[in-house]
Formats: C-alpha cells, sequence, structure tokens
C-alpha cells in the first residue's frame, strides 16, 4: 500500500492510498478496497462513531426535509450494520428513552444504544407481524436501505429489486400512522410507474433523493414518500 499526493485548491496537498494487487487480491478486490480508504465519509464515520457511510445519507436527507421528529416511532428495514438505526435514534431520542427505533436485518449486528433490533428476513411472511408486535403501536417513519441479493442478469436483478421495493412499500401502508414518511432505496430508472402510482394515491409527496453521500458513479437513489394518508 503506498500514498500519493496531489494539490488541492489552496496550495494544500491531498494524500491518496493506493494499494498493490497482491498475488491473493483482484482488481476488483484492490478498487474496492482503494474506493474505501480514500473515500470521505468512510473516514468521517470512523471518526463519529458511525458504523457505515450510509448514516451520512439519511442525516443529509434528514437535515433538509426534517422527518425524523423526536419521538418519533421508526422501523428499519435491512438495518445492519447499524448507520441508519444509529442516526435515527439520535434523532427521535429513543438513545434517552423518548421515541422507538425497530430494527431488522438477516444478518446480526451489535447492539446500537436506543434500538430494538432482532435477526429476521423481512420476506418471511411471519415478520410483518413480528415487526409491528415489537413496536406495539404505529410507526411515524419506515425506512429501507435493503438490497436485494444480484446474480449478474440486469433483468433478474431489476425485477428483484423492484419485488423488494413493493414489499417494502406495502407493509409501510400497513403501519404507518397518517403523516408519516417512507424512504427507501432504488436504483436510477428502477422505479416502476405503477408502485409510484399507488404511492402517489397513499401520500402527499413522492419524490427521488440522491443524497451528496451517495457515491457519483453509483445507481442508487432512494424513494422518499411523506404525508401518509391513511389506510382508509
Amino acid at each position: 500500500m503506498t500514498k500519493s499526493a496531489k494539490k488541492k485548491a489552496g496550495g494544500e496537498r491531498e494524500l491518496k492510498v493506493k494499494v498493490k494487487t497482491g498475488k491473493n487480491r483482484s482488481m476488483s478486490s484492490k478498487l474496492w478496497l482503494e474506493r474505501q480508504l480514500n473515500d470521505p465519509y468512510v473516514a468521517r464515520a470512523k471518526r463519529e462513531g458511525y458504523r457505515s457511510r450510509a448514516a451520512y445519507k439519511l442525516i443529509e436527507i434528514d437535515d433538509k426535509h426534517r422527518f425524523l421528529k423526536p419521538g418519533g416511532k421508526v422501523i428499519d428495514l435491512g438495518a445492519a450494520p447499524g448507520g441508519w438505526s444509529q442516526v435515527a435514534a439520535k434523532r427521535v431520542g429513543s438513545v434517552e428513552g423518548r421515541g422507538k427505533v425497530v430494527a431488522i436485518d438477516i444478518l446480526d449486528m451489535p447492539a446500537v444504544p436506543g434500538v430494538n433490533f432482532v435477526v429476521l428476513d423481512f420476506l418471511d411472511e411471519t415478520a410483518p407481524d413480528k415487526i409491528k408486535a415489537m413496536l406495539g403501536s404505529g410507526a411515524d417513519v419506515v425506512l429501507s436501505d435493503m438490497a436485494a441479493n444480484t446474480v449478474g442478469h440486469r433483468q433478474t436483478d431489476h425485477l428483484k429489486i423492484i419485488a423488494m421495493v413493493e414489499t417494502a412499500a406495502e407493509f409501510a401502508r400497513e403501519v404507518l400512522n397518517p403523516g408519516g414518511a417512507f424512504l427507501a432505496k432504488v436504483r436510477q430508472g428502477g422505479t416502476e410507474a405503477a408502485l409510484l402510482a399507488q404511492l402517489k394515491r397513499d401520500f402527499a409527496t413522492v419524490k427521488h433523493v440522491k443524497p451528496q453521500a451517495s457515491r457519483s458513479d453509483s445507481a442508487e437513489l432512494y424513494l422518499f414518500a411523506t404525508g401518509f394518508r391513511g389506510g382508509g
């Protein structure tokens, strides 16, 4: 591993880490590691105690739209490693005993202060009822940073991603309180017209957002719906 320096505006020098390709490291893993080591959000997350750079995506969206409100109840789907749960717990106040954050993932993760977490497959037919029981009442926010397992076939992967988002949206409609919000990861060009039409019937505002913390070369977007009209 080597470091190279280049000048930034103002004459400062910025160090850039270069990773050598060893016999046990593929080119793709080399490029991924270089990107991680040189990512300012990865470095910031380490400094500020967040478990992933993804925390800053949620921070940025909430700073702009203010939907994580003190005392609110939040469900975090696909929570591991816990960056979004950390942000949600701080912003609704569940760390201090106000509000509530319930989180699930198929992967285990260390406990997050103020978060009730369980290992659970969201696609399991028993999952919705278990999540509702953990929360105890309606939710104010449903977050989904879930990503479907890909197989490398573009159309198949697209369908899997859409199915995941549709399932999360259906669950959000079942559990949200009137006025609630739904935020879910999708991909550019990947939100189906039928899903958007349904959300626009159920929510006052529906839009796509791409926070600056999302990598510029990433196709990810976030589907953001606010002002849930209720399940009447």
